[in-house]
């Protein structure tokens, strides 16, 4: 029985791994601008990997008159696809064991949790499709993304249930009390990741090159009504963003906001983190990774988003995101000595 478990935890932490490794190239793939390097799905110019010889590239450029061959471009987005399939296939796999060994064994295993990770990585796979035939529709490409933390968060929490991991204290009090600050918490970060990809995908980042000002001011022009129409039009091409100036520096702007936003709440939970004496290397590194973050996105801006920061900032970002959902199944199951 108990190997049973420790193989579902083990195919959990390698499909965790799997998870980041497709959020960190799909990051790479947005901000290259490769999110059509590729103008068909799920082939590349008619491919199963990407066209490489010129006769190839011949024949690719005469299918797809209007996008040529971008070799630079085509590369990132297939192998962003080849692990995300990956992915997809080991998660079938880890839902059919997981149903089988509790038929077979009658544990209590976690069949509707695998079940509802194999449903949300068929829809990632359509929001996938529909990012390339809707030409970078943002709000395709920022649910695309909030699909793929959630996948990787779901993952996490997986193995989290599966594995030997729970707070066991005589402080059962004190951790149970954290629920609501912890969720808030939790809450928020989720929220700052959905405007986050929302300012990506609206090519939004760069809005504002100085800090802590924008534009030389703390409340610049901005146009919210623009920035946050979730009404756009299907249809053109978004490669670049289609918003004028004043749209963007709201987008921009509002990721700023809900920055400080979440900073006050995880800094809140960290001091009460740090009250409690089994939480303790919980609270410094939740307060290590924000700090981090921080970081990389006031970075991001007066480096003018160098690449291989943006990729970190949205990598720190997810792991801002798994530490939390390790907090909050730690605070609901802990249990008393």
């Amino acid at each position: 029985m108990k190997s049973n478990v420790t193989w579902g935890f083990r195919l959990a932490l390698l499909a965790t791994a799997l998870a980041s490794v497709v959020v960190v190239l799909g990051a790479f793939t947005r901000l290259v601008d490769a999110g059509l390097g590729c103008p068909d799905w799920p082939g590349c110019y008619g491919h199963l990997t990407w066209p490489t010889t010129e006769e190839h590239v011949a024949t690719a450029e005469a299918l797809f008159p209007e996008t040529p061959v971008e070799h630079d471009k085509t590369w990132p987005e297939m192998v962003h696809r080849h692990f995300a399939g990956l992915l997809g296939l080991l998660i079938l796999g880890l839902t059919i064991f997981t149903w089988r060994r509790a038929a077979q064994t009658g544990q209590p295993l976690p069949k509707g949790h695998t079940l509802g990770l194999l449903i949300l990585v068929i829809i990632q796979a359509a929001f996938g499709m529909w990012t390339v035939t809707l030409k970078l529709w943002p709000q395709v490409v920022t649910a695309h993304l909030l699909g793929g933390f959630a996948t990787l968060s779901l993952l996490w929490l997986l193995a989290q249930r599966l594995g030997p991991w729970q707070w066991i204290s005589q402080q059962t009090g004190k951790i149970r009390a954290l629920k609501p600050l912890v969720l808030l918490a939790l809450v928020l970060v989720v929220l700052q990741i959905a405007l986050g990809g929302w300012t990506s995908s609206n090519y939004a980042a760069l809005a504002c090159t100085d800090f802590p000002t924008c534009h030389g001011k703390w409340w610049p022009e901005m146009d919210v009504a623009r920035g946050f129409n979730f009404a756009q039009t299907i249809g053109p091409n978004y490669l670049g963003g289609l918003l004028e100036g004043e749209a963007r520096t709201a987008i921009h702007m509002a990721h700023r906001l809900g920055a400080i936003v979440v900073t006050l709440a995880v800094l809140l939970l960290v001091v009460r983190l740090f009250g409690i004496r089994c939480a303790r290397h919980m609270a410094g590194t939740l307060l290590a990774v924000l700090a981090l973050q921080v970081s990389l996105g006031i970075t991001n801006v007066m480096a003018h988003l160098p690449l291989a920061v943006a990729v970190t900032h949205n990598a720190v970002g997810a792991l801002l995101l798994l530490t939390l959902v390790t907090l909050t199944h730690r605070v609901f199951t802990a249990q008393s000595t």
